[in-house]
């Protein structure tokens, strides 16, 4: 006769009453089967110039799965600032990690009307070493601002997909 534990046992009986649970009062996953993907397709995002601009608008057109064959329904614009500050201090008081921080003061604007109907600011924080070698320290500094415009695009898709499961 086989045994199982009883924390094993005990473990299954809370996941399926949390599943009970959940499915009673209505609670639907973001992306389940009314998802909020075909809205997040239709968004149109407007670059500003730079860099870091840049990178961001290509991290959202990817978070968004933009549908260049639908018509937009509504366009986002932002602005980006960065910052970067010293983190680690070498012997020789010469700084050797660094973060960099990447805002995003952005708006969803209805096409139709043209007024916005959302707004925020959002912040991503990433470190990166400083190597002594110029080319190793530039690398460096461009991938940290790849990495920011990353998550700074995911915590945008996740508020505007959490805005538009709340308006269907």
């Amino acid at each position: 006769m086989k045994r199982f534990p009883l924390s094993k046992t005990l473990s299954a009986v809370v996941l399926a009453a949390a599943a009970i649970v959940l499915s009673a009062c209505g609670f639907t996953p973001l992306y389940g089967p009314q998802s909020v993907t075909k809205g997040l397709s239709a968004i149109e995002v407007v670059a500003p110039p730079g860099r870091a601009g840049y990178l961001l608008r290509e991290k959202l057109d990817d978070a968004f799965g933009r549908d260049v064959g639908l018509p937009p329904s509504h366009r986002l614009t932002y602005t980006v600032s960065e910052q970067r500050y010293p983190r680690g201090v070498r012997v020789d008081n010469v700084a050797n990690r660094y973060e960099l921080s990447l805002t995003a003061n952005w708006a969803l604007i209805d096409v139709k009307t043209g007024k916005p109907v959302r707004t925020g600011a959002t912040t991503a924080a990433v470190t990166y070493d400083s190597a002594d070698q110029p080319y190793a320290s530039i690398a460096a500094q461009e991938d940290s601002q790849e990495r920011a415009a990353t998550e700074l695009a995911r915590r945008i898709q996740l508020e505007l997909a959490t805005w538009l499961a709340g308006k269907a």
